[in-house]
């Protein structure tokens, strides 16, 4: 309130002093309602943070405390147990996915490395000299065309693959096409390896009449040499589409007859060593066959539109891109002894006593662990 004595007679003679005290007065009731504002918005402050988490009041001036509530232990035991279900369910559903292109891929390739070994069991039964023949022709001479081949064809893989990613689909059956060129030709000139294979067993000092067998063997191995020229590239068309299923489809057709024909051919009609020869020609041309019959007849129809010739331009580089991957493949099996100490031990076994024993001992001793 105002002071009293601004009012007494020497009011006039004092005016100074009175608007002084005045002022002083009006000032100070301001910083009181100032004061008294603030201590309000400070309490329901405190009671803000108190109601945000905080664990009692005498802890609200603390700066070090969070504003922000802590998580509770058994919610963040419930999210690690969440992620660890998430976590285990991609697990499992990228290994199906897995599954579904590696089991068809080596089941495929089971089936065929058993077509081997049942015709080696086959010529078992006609005698040591038989088996150790046809042991000859199929781990050294197919063996080897084997490996060139299949990496001449791993050309198509990468050019396949890129064309059906990039929706070019008609592309597909153009390469496919020049592969099947180009391996043809290079069956031709891989020939001369099935004709001579007499006398060069005999100069790295194998018996005359394994040699000889051998050889014949050879010749009648011919047919199955020029399947590869079809069923490599057919093989890396439908991989690339994901047609793994149908490739171990015609595998296990392709097994069962060659364990029919094997019988038929050696133990009803006594063909002999030939017979069984013969049984493995038909077995793999079944392969190819079934193959050739998925992908031209209507199964592919995006990617196989018929035979063009489109095939034939740009051959060249085709040959030099298919030339340089097969001969990857090849440096790479000669510089795996893994893949080659088998087949150098049959060419050492010339110089042992009992050549044919041996021959038969180590088809017998290679068959088991290839199945591993």
């Amino acid at each position: 309130m105002l002071s009293t004595d601004c009012f007494n007679n020497s009011y006039f003679t004092n005016i100074p002093n009175c608007y002084v005290t005045t002022r002083a007065n009006s000032l100070s009731l301001s910083l009181s309602l100032s004061l008294n504002q603030y201590r309000k918005s400070a309490n329901k402050s405190t009671v803000s943070f108190s109601l945000m988490g905080n664990r009692n009041s005498d802890q609200d001036g603390d700066l070090t405390q969070s504003l922000l509530p802590e998580a509770l232990p058994q919610n963040s035991a419930a999210n690690d147990r969440d992620q660890e279900t998430e976590l285990s369910l991609r697990v499992w559903l990228e290994t199906k996915k897995l599954w579904k292109i590696v089991g068809p891929a080596i089941f495929s390739r089971v089936a065929t490395f058993s077509m081997n070994v049942i015709t080696q069991a086959f010529a078992g039964h006609l005698g040591e000299v038989e088996l150790a023949s046809v042991s000859i022709g199929i781990t050294l001479v197919i063996g080897f065309n084997f490996g060139l081949l299949l990496g001449m064809a791993s050309a198509l893989e990468t050019l396949c693959g890129q064309a059906f990613g990039a929706k070019r689909y008609h592309m597909l059956g153009i390469y496919l096409q020049r592969s099947w060129t180009v391996l043809f030709l290079c069956c031709i000139a891989l020939l001369p390896v099935y004709i001579f294979v007499t006398p060069i067993l005999k100069l790295l000092g194998q018996s005359d009449d394994v040699a000889a067998l051998s050889g014949a063997v050879a010749l009648w191995l011919i047919p199955l040499h020029f399947s590869f020229a079809f069923y490599f590239p057919l093989t890396r068309f439908l991989q690339s589409q994901l047609q793994n299923i149908v490739i171990a489809w015609v595998s296990l057709v392709a097994l069962l007859i060659n364990i029919l024909t094997s019988w038929l051919f050696v133990d009803v009609l006594h063909f002999g060593v030939f017979g069984a020869v013969i049984a493995l020609d038909i077995s793999w041309w079944v392969l190819a066959l079934g193959l050739y019959v998925y992908a031209t007849c209507g199964w592919c129809s995006q990617t196989f539109t018929g035979f063009s010739t489109q095939a034939f331009s740009g051959l060249w580089e085709f040959i030099k891109l298919s030339v340089a991957s097969g001969v990857d493949c090849v440096n790479n099996d000669l510089c795996s002894l893994e893949n080659w100490y088998y087949r150098i031990l049959i060419l050492i076994t010339g110089y042992l006593k009992n050549t044919t024993i041996t021959v038969d001992a180590l088809s017998v001793w290679y068959a088991i662990p290839c199945f591993i």
